[in-house]
């Protein structure tokens, strides 16, 4: 108290030998006052700030780690530099003005304000590189903190205004919470889709529902892409198009949403399609077509198996097997299962270690379909279509060597999918005649 009595007397005798008739209470002296704190305020300002460029940025500069670069590039030191001009104008206007003057009372809640808004944006750098920090580790392979967040920012916004309204009209705090109770209702309305944002983000970080960089489809807001953020309202995702669709944050537990985490995570990508046999082209299997089929190397050992299993039953039941009524044949379409099963099963795109089959589904009136299930091993977009495309172009240049043919609704192709019909019978004349009506 000594110390700021005798600081000001010392101020006041200097400010007397220049204006030798000015008082402490005058608008001059409060404005010589005034403007000594803020040239002091500007002095102090460039001072640090010079002393944090040219000492700790070059000291940050040197050092290996990684979060004191993180504070640099987001502004924490900048930001924090804010402080020491605040502290000043806090420090000096007590010793320079009266207390009981009106300047006094401005200048003291203009610092407070500056230190909480500077000290604000400080801990904002301070989160924002918290997670930064936090995405270059492998834990943001688990789950995102981004929405938690951007909580924490809304919380610290939140205080500091409240604190900011109290210190402007000179209230508790508690009492201007207290007096924000009545309207409540209308903030539920305004920060709706903050507060679903932020339990949606708190479900989505405790189960690892989603994180950055999953492939995810909702085809109710035609989103099919990668998540590049999750926030604490929205969800930013770029879709395959590079397009960027933004949803609410929400949206994701509260909306059929489809994530190809699983799929990248596995071991491979699924292969599901079927081609269309004309059911004309399916026939038994004469001797001719199983020596030509018995020269696949793929079912050269499965043809041998077959014609014992059936020489087999043919002699335990003393059945011919020219009998065509009551023998058992193969077929080309089931000798066609069978290749496509072998050659799955040697394919190095083909995940062995999945499910692969080749099987029937009902037809209908497009023919047979013969559906193709199994996994491919590369998973991105492009290698995953050639693997498919490869297959399927094997699959129809070999119908033709099973004596098959692909369904195809061609008018030109209708002779080709046609039964070839019968030789027409001669009618004997009596029988005609006495078929004619009377």
């Amino acid at each position: 108290m000594e110390l700021t009595n005798s600081a000001r007397d010392l101020f006041h005798t200097l400010v007397e030998k220049i204006f030798p008739t000015v008082q402490p209470d005058d608008a001059l002296y409060n404005f010589l006052a005034a403007s000594t704190i803020i040239v002091s305020a500007l002095v102090t300002y460039i001072l640090v700030r010079l002393v944090v460029r040219f000492y700790a940025e070059r000291l940050i500069g040197k050092t290996k780690n990684g979060w004191d670069d993180a504070l640099l590039e987001h502004g924490f030191f900048r930001r924090l530099v804010h402080l020491a001009p605040a502290l000043t104008v806090f420090l000096l206007t007590p010793v320079l003005i009266e207390e009981t003057g009106l300047l006094h009372g401005s200048l003291i809640k203009l610092s407070l304000l500056y230190m909480m808004y500077t000290t604000l944006l400080t801990i904002f750098a301070l989160l924002s590189t918290l997670e930064d920090m936090y995405n270059a580790s492998y834990l943001a392979n688990r789950a995102s903190i981004t929405g938690f967040i951007q909580v924490g920012k809304l919380m610290f916004s939140i205080i500091v205004l409240l604190l900011s309204i109290s210190i402007v009209i000179d209230r508790n705090p508690l009492i201007i919470l207290s007096g924000l109770t009545a309207l409540a209702a209308v903030l539920l309305l305004i920060f709706r889709d903050t507060i679903l944002g932020f339990v949606a983000g708190i479900q989505i970080a405790a189960n690892r529902m989603f994180k950055n960089g999953d492939w995810i489809q909702i085809t109710k807001y035609e989103v099919d892409g990668e998540i590049q953020e999750i926030g604490l309202t929205n969800c930013k995702v770029q879709n395959w198009d590079m397009t960027i669709s933004t949803l609410p944050t929400y949206s994701l537990t509260n909306e059929a949403v489809k994530n190809w985490r699983g799929m990248q995570e596995s071991g491979g990508r699924r292969i599901k399609r079927a081609i269309y046999i004309d059911i004309h082209s399916v026939r038994l299997c004469d001797d001719e077509m199983l020596a030509r089929f018995g020269k696949i190397r793929y079912i050269s050992e499965y043809i041998d198996k077959k014609l014992n299993e059936l020489r087999a039953y043919h002699k335990d039941y003393d059945i011919a097997e020219e009998d065509l009524l009551n023998s058992r044949r193969l077929t080309n379409i089931g000798t066609f299962r069978a290749y496509l099963d072998a050659y799955l099963g040697k394919h190095a795109k083909v995940n062995q270690s999945l499910t692969y089959m080749v099987r029937q589904l009902p037809p209908n009136e497009l023919g047979l379909p013969l559906e193709i299930y199994c996994f491919s091993v590369e998973k991105s977009w492009t290698k995953y279509e050639a693997v498919q495309a490869d297959i399927f172009d094997h699959v129809l240049a070999m119908l033709d060597t099973f004596d098959l043919r692909a369904y195809q609704r061609d008018s030109h192709l209708g002779n080709f999918a046609a039964p070839a019909k019968k030789p027409a019978v001669a009618v004997p004349a009596q029988l005609s005649s006495a078929s004619q009506p009377q």
